[in-house]
This record gives structure tokens, C-alpha cells and sequence, in this order.
């Protein structure tokens, strides 16, 4: 990526993939949103998330769900 790229996704705090950050909605931001558009992925929140909330949201679906225990 080009330098310029690469300063806009650090002053964001976005130094890693799949990196979380949030910011209130701001002239600034959206401009820095709009030079890296094709790399992020932009949506509102009405607060920013904890620790334990994004990962469980990120946590997939097992795929099954455990009604009752298999007697022994």
C-alpha cells in the first residue's frame, strides 16, 4: 500500500486486520473513512462495544444446539 494509505489506517487505529475501533461521527473521520473506503467496513452503533461483546460477536455459530444431556 502507499505510504498516504498506510498513515490514514494508523491514524485510524486500524494497525492489524480485523481490528475494531469506533469514533463518533465527525467531519474529519468520514474523511479518513473515504480515502481507505475499499479497505473498511463502516457501520453505525449506538455505543461502542466491549471486549467480551465483540468477541462474542464475532464467536461463529457452533451449528448445533444442545437440548438436553445424552443419559450415562
Amino acid at each position: 500500500m502507499p505510504k498516504r494509505t498506510q498513515g490514514v489506517l494508523k491514524a485510524l487505529g486500524l494497525r492489524h486486520r480485523m481490528t475494531t475501533v469506533f469514533y463518533p461521527v465527525t467531519p474529519e473521520v468520514a474523511g479518513q473513512i473515504m480515502r481507505v473506503k475499499e479497505l473498511v467496513s463502516v457501520e453505525e452503533v449506538d455505543r461502542p462495544l466491549s471486549k467480551e461483546e465483540l468477541k462474542a460477536e464475532r464467536r461463529p455459530d457452533p451449528g448445533f444446539w444442545l437440548e438436553k444431556a445424552a443419559p450415562r
